[in-house]
């Protein structure tokens, strides 16, 4: 039987060298990720901002618009 060793057994990965196409993948995942994140936060900060700014603001009267049929009916 052959003697086993670190090398005959387990065959040493070698990774490849990156590509430029790799790397431009890399770096343009890198920024769309980093600004979807800045647009997440700003959406969440500007979402807060709108429901704080309606709990605080009093509801206003809806004004009842008379239609023309009312209008025209005698009073009394």
């Amino acid at each position: 039987m052959a003697k086993l060793t670190k090398t005959s057994v387990f065959k040493e990965h070698t990774t490849r060298p990156e590509t430029t196409m790799d790397k431009t993948t890399r770096v343009v995942r890198k920024m769309v990720d980093d600004e979807a994140e800045e647009r997440l936060a700003k959406l969440t900060r500007l979402r807060n901002a709108r429901l704080e700014r309606e709990a605080n603001t009093p509801p206003k009267e809806v004004a009842v618009k008379r239609t023309a049929r009312a209008k025209a009916a005698p009073k009394g």
